[in-house]
């Protein structure tokens, strides 16, 4: 087996199981994207046809596609008009299961992730999906990206010493299912918020 295509297989396996139980696996890992590299402290897991939360619950369609396998790619959104954000694609090809990063540290190539995010402090650079894929520099076209070829790449990492979780933030559907997953005290994890009234 070849450097690239071992390294996809070890990929695959770290993602494999029931989403809910990939997600925390993530924390610690690390995503990079040239010379800006971010180590995970918050997820949000996402089980597509059963999860009435997931994009993927009324089935495929162009925007959710890439969700719908092959695992290890990266699935991009945009979302509110004007936010890009990422999620892992965990499950096998046609179980559009994914884990949304939600927030993690700089830990490489910090001063360009300062000149994409102007005014944020180093703690909120990457705090919120968002900011994340803005340090990253993370764009729609991105979304399908293998990673491990690139050009983004995701490396397991140490998970935290301690892992807490609860409700997904904003969601209306399945709003209760304690599926955000983060390291307890990181301070680079976002504040809750949930869904607002209609």
């Amino acid at each position: 087996m070849t450097g690239s295509a071992d390294r996809a297989d070890r990929l695959v396996r770290f993602l494999a199981g029931p989403v809910d139980e990939v997600a925390p696996r993530l924390l610690g890992s690390v995503l990079r994207h040239g010379p800006v590299a971010i180590r995970l402290t918050e997820v949000e897991a996402y089980a597509g046809p059963a999860d009435p939360g997931s994009h993927a619950y009324r089935g495929m369609t162009r925007r959710n596609a890439t969700m719908f396998g092959p695992p290890a790619h990266l699935y991009c959104y945009f979302t509110y008009g004007m936010h890009v954000c990422c999620n892992v694609v965990t499950g096998a090809e046609g179980d559009p299961s994914a884990v949304l990063l939600r927030a993690g540290e700089v830990v490489e190539g910090v001063d360009v992730a300062r000149t994409r995010r102007p005014g944020a402090s180093d703690r909120d650079l990457a705090r919120g999906p968002a900011r994340l894929c803005r340090a990253l520099a993370i764009a729609l076209d991105h979304d399908g990206s293998d990673l491990v070829a690139g050009p983004l790449t995701l490396e397991p990492g140490d998970p935290p010493a301690q892992v807490s979780s609860g409700p997904r933030v904003g969601l209306r559907g399945a709003p209760d299912r304690p599926w955000r997953f983060w390291e307890t005290g990181a301070p680079s994890v976002s504040a809750y918020r949930p869904a607002k009234p209609r």
